[in-house]
């Protein structure tokens, strides 16, 4: 995707053995990379949220074990950096996954070897998830122009969660890939961001994004979503995921529970657009995906930029108040009305997982 005119990935190799992300906790006020050159640098970047979203924190812990492996290559090394990262973030599965994917690539290679392999691995993870994110979006479009077709010239308006955009991934992102398909194929499309509390990752992120691709869009409390769908102004959701389990579960966002309950009631077509890295197919029910507790400073304090420019933290709450911030809830598949992933679209359950990763059966 594009910053003024300019094309970036959310991650990529800088000079001197490290890697470049963008600090997503200065966006969408001031856009700024950060150098990560060791392993505890990328597990910092995961855990304070400098990188978000679950193909990223994926991408992010490979090139961890890759750096790690350029200052010690010993098994020892390798396992310290695996559980050094893995403990970084428990819900997203894509962590697990491309940890997973780095040591067994790297397992029983000689250690003179194992520098390169790692960033080659690292480096194919990245470029994978692009790919598959572009194919997402490609399938994702069929959806948006049949529901395009329905409104006879009218705007589709479509509202989205949290942010599973370009900046949650590699490049093109997940719910928002298709949006910036149809945009750039020249669909009239208007988007309807959540805010999403805590952390304001829509509209800080999600508005960042759409507002740098031109896509037109407009930030909503959370809370308002479910007006916008009872008047008649929303119609389709596209969010992202976390996670989903064997069935058909999916964990997202806090607050995509309540959006797909009011999706349902209003007859309004509730999408969720994932990679198959995201599929954890151990699991066979929503109730097994463990859930991250965040700090509550992230829903009792808020950052934003004053009149002269500078950024400022605030306390927003009522002092003394204990806050409970749960990260991430549990959507169930009935509510669910189909997957968008890079091999098709298919019915939101196991058996329609399947169908398309029949090599799952």
């Amino acid at each position: 995707m594009k910053i003024d005119g300019k094309h970036y990935r959310t991650i990529w190799p800088a000079a001197g053995d490290a890697v470049d992300v963008i600090d997503q906790t200065r966006l969408p006020h001031c856009f700024e990379t950060v150098t990560l050159r060791t392993a505890e640098d990328c597990a910092r970047a995961i855990g304070e949220m400098t990188v978000r979203g679950a193909p990223l924190i994926g991408a992010t812990a490979a090139y961890g074990i890759a750096l790690a492996m350029r200052e010690d290559a010993s098994d020892e090394a390798l396992g310290r950096a695996y559980d050094l990262l893995l403990a970084t973030r428990p819900t997203a599965v894509n962590l697990h996954w491309a940890l997973k994917r780095m040591r067994d690539a790297l397992r029983n290679r000689p250690r003179e070897r194992r520098a390169e392999i790692a960033w080659q691995e690292a480096a194919a993870i990245c470029d994978e998830d692009a790919e598959t994110c572009r194919s997402i979006g490609a399938h994702g479009l069929e959806i948006l122009r049949g529901a395009a077709a329905k409104k006879n010239g009218m705007t589709l308006n479509i509202l989205t969660h949290c942010n599973a955009g370009w900046l949650a991934t590699v490049d093109w992102g997940t719910a928002l890939a298709p949006i910036y398909v149809a945009h750039d194929d020249g669909i009239p499309l208007h988007v309807w961001v959540d805010e999403t509390r805590p952390r304001n990752q829509g509209a800080s992120l999600t508005a960042f994004e759409l507002g740098a691709h031109g896509v037109p869009h407009t930030i909503i409390a959370d809370n308002a979503g479910g007006h916008y769908m009872q008047t008649g102004e929303v119609d389709l959701c596209v969010v992202g995921t976390d996670r989903v389990t064997a069935n058909g579960d999916v964990a997202n966002k806090i607050g995509t529970y309540l959006k797909a309950l009011a999706a349902k009631d209003n007859g309004v077509p509730f999408y969720v657009a994932l990679p198959s890295s995201t599929i954890d197919w151990s699991l066979n029910s929503g109730r097994e995906i463990p859930i991250e507790e965040r700090p509550p400073d992230e829903l009792l304090k808020m950052t934003g930029r004053l009149a002269d420019g500078g950024l400022a933290t605030v306390e927003i709450a009522a002092p003394g108040s204990a806050g409970a911030n749960p990260a991430f809830d549990v959507t169930p598949a009935r509510l669910v009305t189909a997957f968008i992933t890079e091999r098709g679209v298919c019915e939101a359950s196991g058996e329609g997982l399947r169908s398309l990763f029949p090599e799952r059966r």
